[in-house]
């Protein structure tokens, strides 16, 4: 079975992250599985085990989610969007592949309908049509008009044979944030969380006895990690800064200046990151996809702080729905301050840390067992 996941991140790098986790699970499998991706490159995520195509990327300007930058920082023109768009359709062309899965479209990337619909129509136009899923998390940005949810509707029944919802429906429903109507409920498939296999501890790792702060691999959470120098200043315990995105450099030292204390630790974002919140003491993160995750299988005591700018809600309704387990709190943007943040964190830390959650992690492998009775149902 040949499968192509096609993904494009625009500010964070939580949507990549998922797609190769997918990825492998095909190929773990063994099937032949490649990841289209339009984003920026994110050295940070290991690559060496899935093949990835990378079209010309394209990042958002900050939360400005319909104005699109080029790798130069330059708004990506006419031109540049069509190269994007004839790779994509050349790709679909050339692998002729069995099963096409789009992250997140189109419940978003709407700034990108152009591309996703010239490489949906070129997947319909192949001799033999595949399997079209659309990739979803748990939690979606819900729309902001009527008319979106019904645009999406249409191209769902116009395009697609099933949505993958990578969430514990036992937790989680979709419709916790997108208007579901009948006909898209049964297209719905809940596969579990994806995510990879629980780290393991490692004597004198790294993390041991810190406060872990992150925001993801995007260039935001400025007000978060400035708040937490502060805290940092006041607590007893070490902290550690993880700092993401294209210009985390810049950032690093930024911060490092503020700070001003060669004790707190400010460092880019690295790979060995769920190893240390397996050791540290605690952890203060925004509540994307893959952060909670993390957090739910290391069983950390965590502050959330969830990422709201724009008057984004998806990771708020995830924090809230989290927080129902023990060893969880949740600190909104507008109240974050550092007496307000060392009060949540020893709140989390008289809970200790939880055991590891017992809610279905294995949606890799679910999302590939769907692919495949979807094909087989199709091919009869």
């Amino acid at each position: 079975m040949k499968v192509l996941i096609v993904v494009t991140h625009l500010l964070g790098t939580g949507h990549l992250s998922r797609a190769l986790n997918l990825a492998r699970a095909f190929v773990a499998d063994g099937h032949d599985a490649v990841v289209l991706s339009g984003g920026r490159p994110a050295p940070h995520l290991s690559t060496d085990d899935v093949p990835l195509i990378q079209l010309p990327p394209v990042a958002s300007d900050g939360v400005e989610f319909k104005k699109l930058l080029t790798d130069q920082n330059r708004v990506a023109d006419g031109a540049y969007l069509e190269a994007r768009r004839a790779m994509a359709v050349k790709t679909v062309n050339e692998m002729q592949p069995d099963v096409v899965i789009t992250e997140l479209y189109p419940f978003g990337r709407r700034s990108l309908a152009k591309e996703f619909v010239a490489l949906l129509e070129a997947v319909h136009a192949l001799e033999t049509r595949p399997v079209v899923l659309s990739s979803v998390r748990d939690i979606l940005e819900p729309p902001s008009k009527v008319s979106k949810a019904g645009d999406t509707r249409d191209l769902l029944k116009q395009f697609y044979d099933g949505v993958l919802v990578h969430s514990d429906e036992e937790l989680t429903t979709f419709d916790v944030s997108w208007p579901v109507t009948n006909d898209v409920r049964a297209m719905l498939h809940y596969t579990g969380y994806v995510a990879p296999a629980a780290p393991v501890a490692v004597e004198n790792g790294p993390g041991v006895g810190e406060v872990i702060v992150s925001t993801g691999g995007g260039s935001i959470g400025e007000e978060l990690y400035k708040c937490a120098i502060a805290a940092a200043k006041r607590s007893p315990l070490r902290w550690r800064l993880l700092v993401g995105g294209a210009d985390k450099d810049a950032r690093v030292s930024e911060l490092q200046a503020i700070a001003n204390d060669p004790t707190i630790i400010i460092e880019p974002v690295s790979p060995d990151f769920r190893q240390m919140l397996l050791n540290a003491e605690a952890t203060v993160s925004m509540c994307g996809y893959n952060t909670a995750l993390d957090v739910l299988q290391t069983g950390v005591p965590t502050v959330f702080v969830p990422f709201s700018d724009a008057g984004e809600v998806e990771q708020t309704l995830r924090a809230r729905a989290l927080a129902r387990q023990p060893g969880i709190e949740v600190l909104s943007s507008v109240d974050l301050t550092p007496d307000n943040l060392l009060s949540e964190l020893k709140r989390v830390l008289a809970n200790g840390r939880q055991p590891p959650t017992d809610m279905r992690m294995d949606g890799a492998a679910g999302s590939v067992r769907i692919a495949q009775q979807l094909l087989a149902e199709k091919r009869g």
